[in-house]
């Protein structure tokens, strides 16, 4: 597997149990690599702010991610911009079997809500890849530009609302042959 496109590392040993604020930023190249893995026309910005600390159940990384992007028509291809502003909240697990030579704690708790857990691969965690990966995760998957229900119409596709008959018992009704 080849390096991702937008790579911040975090090295493990460089983490401690004080919390560290952690910003970053990506910058064209990484943006344009991004934006053609994601099928993106483009990414304009590209930011992360996090928190990363060691915990007892292991990397625990806060924060937010936001994003300026145009995404394209799922119907029309024409461009439609979208912003993204997503809270991050993840805990970096040892593999299983492995255990954080810093934890000398047993117990492995999770916070009320259950947080997602990526397993840790190598000497660090990748803020850039957790950015890259929350901002798609947070895009319409089927982005519609103003002109897709005209265009859908036009090639003959209709709703769901008008291809379901207002009363359920009128398609049976007129099969029946019973007028209205």
């Amino acid at each position: 597997m080849s390096a991702p496109e937008f790579s911040r590392v975090e090295r493990l040993d460089a983490i401690g149990s004080e919390p560290r604020e952690v910003s970053i930023s990506a910058k064209e190249p990484e943006r344009a690599a991004l934006a053609s893995r994601f099928e993106l026309i483009a990414i304009e910005r590209l930011e992360g702010r996090f928190t990363v600390r060691k915990e007892a159940a292991g990397i625990g990384v806060r924060g937010r991610v936001t994003a300026t992007v145009t995404q394209a028509c799922s119907v029309t291809g024409d461009p439609i911009p979208a912003q993204v502003d997503e809270p991050v909240e993840l805990r970096f697990v040892h593999p299983a079997g492995v255990r954080a030579a810093a934890s000398d704690d047993d117990a492995y708790e999770l916070a009320g809500e259950e947080i997602d857990t990526i397993e840790i691969e190598g000497g660090g965690i990748d803020l850039g890849e957790v950015a890259a990966e929350t901002m798609v995760l947070a895009l319409d998957p089927f982005p519609r530009a103003p002109r897709a229900a005209e265009v859908l119409r036009e090639a003959g596709v209709i709703s769901e609302e008008e291809a379901r008959p207002a009363n359920p018992f009128a398609a049976l009704k007129a099969k029946l042959g019973g007028g209205a």
